[in-house]
């Protein structure tokens, strides 16, 4: 049988709040229903989420792509979000200023609230409310929603090249990614703890040293 397989909507419901369940369990356990844990890294205090982030991509495009390259999944019945240029990229950035204001995006504020945060109910109701606001306004923001329609575009189709070729560039960036904030990491932890057997302040204890 070719993936993916059509399932009854009472199944697919079943199904998604089983997962939905484990995938929220597994964002508090990894601390990302942590708001200080999600923005530490616009901080270049704490890269969790951007190795949760990467490792989900390789992990998913891999597995995407090797399933279809051995006829186990028909990815032309996988939807795909269309492309919509610009107004992807401004509500990307709106997307990104509410993250770093409110600590949370969608999901980790379901954790966050799961585990009974004050500050993720109230992402939570800002969402609800900017949904709102925008379903109000869309009659006059429409036509550039519309805008700049590229429809189910990806990278390989867009950089005509094969698929594995995009896929090998990522993981070569990821990997690049992740020794880079190791290194900065190890970096930190040297000065933190430099200054912890060093200390400089008036009011620390000052470290003797004898020959």
């Amino acid at each position: 049988m070719i993936g993916p397989f059509e399932l009854s909507q009472t199944v697919s419901l079943g199904l998604a709040v089983v997962f939905g369940i484990f995938f929220g369990l597994s964002l508090e356990r990894g601390g990302l229903g942590n708001p200080h844990k999600l923005t530490g890294v616009f901080y270049l205090r704490d890269f969790t989420v951007p190795k949760v982030m990467f490792t989900a991509i390789v992990v998913a495009s891999v597995g995407l792509y090797l399933l279809s390259d051995l006829r186990l999944l028909d990815l032309e019945r996988v939807y795909i979000i269309p492309t919509f240029f610009w107004p992807q990229i401004v509500g990307g950035a709106l997307f990104g200023v509410g993250y770093i204001v409110s600590g949370y995006c969608p999901g980790t504020a379901m954790a966050g609230f799961a585990t009974g945060r004050l500050d993720a109910l109230i992402t939570i109701i800002g969402v609800g409310a900017g949904s709102l606001l925008f379903a109000v306004l869309f009659p006059v923001l429409e036509g550039f929603y519309l805008s700049s329609d590229m429809g189910q575009t990806t990278l390989p189709k867009l950089a005509g090249v094969s698929h594995w070729v995009i896929i090998v560039s990522v993981i070569a960036f990821a990997l690049g990614m992740f020794l880079l904030m190791e290194w900065h990491e190890k970096k930190k932890d040297g000065h933190r703890t430099q200054r912890e057997v060093f200390p400089n302040s008036v009011g620390d204890h000052a470290v003797i040293h004898t020959r």
